[in-house]
């Protein structure tokens, strides 16, 4: 399903510009470079992070030179991926491994969850999806590109990725934890395949990054089918606030409530400190949605009565 569209969003994280004797990167690895090179020679402490010309981040762990515990299926399933991990292979590790084992009774010692990952995951992915959709759409409005970005990337369509990928059967998880449950979870799953994103973009860099996000998202056969079918309350309730002149909407966490590998969120969205709609779910962009469902609901009904 690539395109020429495609190819060309490719070259602005490909292709590289010779000047005299330099060497100048595109633009948006320039951008993607500074960024890391400025949040990692910052954070100090016993993890070593460098940056090098291709924007790939190399993570090394000085202090405990801790070895994966991850099966040869597992590597064997990482590599068919997105290459070799090498070193890096803990990076992977991390990426999989759930929260539940972190709060795990029978877990021993220092264990890092996927959340750090998934946070990284979820700004890569939407920096990647957002240089696609610009290029594949020049005529949509930044309404419309906002709206088909946060159909791309909600945790439905991020779950069914995970799912095609059997990214499910992977993870790692805590001994006590319902593993049946959590391995169709689609926060879960969802969370996991964020987490791949980052750790392939620490691991490989912004080009390679790019390529998984093109076989595994925008390739996929439901990508065109997501975009045209599925509705973004969020931006159904901005475009109605900027048509009238009223302050952007503000979502705000109201409770959480379950364990800590289960917790839910319960969100609510306000416009001029008025309490519009409220939703819950496992991610507090589920919750964010579904409060704006409800606004837009509540929104309707008063101007149709």
């Amino acid at each position: 399903m690539a395109s020429d569209l495609e190819d060309t969003t490719a070259q602005s994280f490909s292709g590289t510009v010779h000047r005299s004797d330099k060497t100048i990167l595109p633009p948006v690895e320039q951008l993607w470079k500074k960024i890391t090179s400025f949040a990692f020679h910052r954070t100090g402490g016993d993890t070593d992070y460098s940056v090098d010309s291709t924007c790939s981040t190399n993570t090394t762990n000085k202090a405990s030179g801790t070895s994966t515990s991850l099966s040869p299926e597992t590597i064997d399933y990482l590599r068919k991926l997105a290459g070799d991990p090498g070193s890096n292979i803990q990076l992977y590790q991390t990426a999989l491994t759930h929260r539940s084992v972190v709060h795990d009774p029978t877990t021993s010692g220092l264990i890092e969850s996927n959340q750090r990952l998934e946070f990284l995951g979820d700004s890569v992915l939407g920096m990647l999806i957002s240089e696609y959709l610009f290029r594949r759409f020049p005529e949509s409005a930044e309404g419309e590109l906002s709206s088909n970005r946060a159909k791309i990337v909600n945790s439905r369509s991020l779950a069914g990725f995970a799912r095609t990928l059997g990214l499910g059967d992977h993870l790692i998880l805590g001994e006590s934890a319902d593993h049946k449950k959590i391995r169709n979870s689609e926060s879960a799953l969802a969370d996991a395949f964020e987490s791949l994103v980052g750790a392939i973009y620490l691991d490989k860099g912004v080009r390679t990054a790019f390529d998984f996000v093109v076989r595994h998202v925008i390739e996929h056969v439901n990508f065109n089918t997501i975009v045209a079918a599925e509705h973004n309350h969020k931006s159904r309730l901005i475009e109605y606030t900027q048509s009238r002149h009223l302050p952007p909407p503000v979502y705000t966490v109201i409770s959480e409530a379950g364990a800590e590998h289960e917790k839910t969120f319960t969100v609510g969205v306000t416009c001029s400190d008025q309490l519009l709609g409220t939703g819950t779910a496992q991610r507090k962009k589920d919750a964010e949605q579904l409060a704006a469902r409800e606004a837009m609901k509540r929104i309707t009904t008063e101007q149709s009565s």
